[in-house]
C-alpha cells in the first residue's frame, strides 16, 4: 500500500491512474478505523481496480473543539487494517496543507441542513462539503463510498455532487452494528464501560419505533413519545432528537406513505453518538 501525505502527489497519482483507464474506488474516513469502514473498502475493492482511503480528520466540521481534540487516532492499527485488506493508496493530508488559508466560502443546504445534525451542530454541514469537495478535487473519484449511519451527511454530500456536477457514483452502504445491535462508530472508542453496557439501548428504541411505524394505527407523536418514556428509563442517555422523516428529503412526514428514516442523536456520558433505521412500510 502507498502512502501519499501532499496534495500535489495525490492530485499527480490519480490523473495517472485515470489516464491508465484505472476505475477510481475512494473511501474518505477521519480513521479510527472499524468494521463498517472496513466493508466500505471491501466492497470498494470489489467494484474498483484501484481503491484509495483517506484519513483525515477534519478540524472545520466539529463544533466543539474538546470533540475534536478527543477524536480517536489508531493510525498504525488503521495502515494495518487497510493493508490488510487490500487498500492500494492511504491519503492522510496535514490540516496545514489542507487548508493553507482558512476557507471562506460557504454552502447553504437549505431546509436539508436545518434540521437534526444541521440545527444541533451548526456550521457541520458547511465543513463536511468544504473538505469532500477539496477530496473529490483531488482524487476524482469514479465512485465513492459513505455509511448509512451518517445519512444526513450522504444526503448532503448526494446535493452536492448533484449541485456542483462532480462526476462520480455515490455508494451508500448499510450501517455495520456490534452483535448487540450498537451501531459501529470510532465514537464508540471513548465510552466508558457503563456507558458501553447502556449504549444498545438506542438500537432498541429504534427497533421498537419501526413496530410502531409498520402498526399503521400509531400516531406520528405517539411513536415519538413511546421512544422518548423507553429511553428516559436510563438515567445515562440524554437524547438529543428522535425525528421521523422522509428518507429520501429527510423532511418531517405525516404519514407512512414513502420510505421513513427514524433518526436520532444521544449523549451517552460525554459521548454523543448517532443512529438510523430506514423503514418501507408497504
Amino acid at each position: 500500500m502507498q502512502v501519499v501525505t501532499h496534495l500535489s502527489e495525490i492530485k499527480n497519482l490519480t490523473e495517472t491512474l485515470r489516464a491508465a483507464g484505472k476505475t477510481i474506488g475512494f473511501v474518505p474516513t477521519m480513521g479510527a478505523l472499524h468494521a463498517g469502514h472496513l466493508e466500505l473498502l471491501r466492497t470498494a475493492v470489489q467494484h474498483n481496480t484501484t481503491t484509495i482511503c483517506s484519513i483525515f480528520v477534519n478540524p472545520i466540521q466539529f463544533n466543539n473543539s474538546e470533540d475534536y481534540r478527543l477524536y480517536p487516532k489508531t493510525i498504525e492499527q488503521d495502515i494495518t487494517l487497510l493493508q490488510q485488506n487490500n487498500c492500494n493508496i492511504l491519503f492522510m493530508p496535514d490540516a496545514s496543507e489542507m487548508y493553507t488559508q482558512p476557507a471562506l466560502l460557504k454552502f447553504n443546504f437549505g431546509a436539508l441542513e436545518q434540521i437534526m445534525e444541521g440545527f444541533y451542530r451548526p456550521g457541520h454541514f458547511n465543513g463536511v462539503a468544504t473538505v469532500v469537495s477539496k477530496l473529490f478535487h483531488l482524487i476524482k473519484p469514479h465512485r465513492a463510498y459513505f455509511g448509512q449511519k451518517d445519512l444526513q451527511q450522504f444526503a448532503i454530500i448526494r446535493q452536492l455532487v448533484r449541485d456542483l456536477s462532480f462526476d462520480l457514483e455515490l455508494v451508500c452502504h448499510e450501517i455495520v452494528r456490534e452483535a448487540d445491535g450498537l451501531a459501529m462508530s470510532s465514537r464508540n472508542q471513548r465510552l466508558s464501560t457503563a456507558a458501553r453496557r447502556i449504549a444498545p439501548r438506542l438500537y432498541e428504541a429504534l427497533q421498537l419505533a419501526v413496530v410502531l411505524v409498520k402498526d399503521k394505527q400509531v400516531p406520528l407523536q405517539e411513536i415519538i413519545l413511546q421512544v422518548n418514556t423507553f429511553l428516559q428509563q436510563y438515567p445515562g442517555i440524554k437524547l438529543e432528537y428522535f425525528e421521523i422523516v422522509d428518507a429520501e428529503t429527510l423532511q418531517p412526514i405525516s404519514d407512512f406513505t414513502r420510505p421513513t428514516a427514524l433518526c436520532l442523536a444521544a449523549y451517552i456520558g460525554n459521548v454523543r453518538l448517532i443512529d438510523n433505521i430506514v423503514v418501507e412500510v408497504p
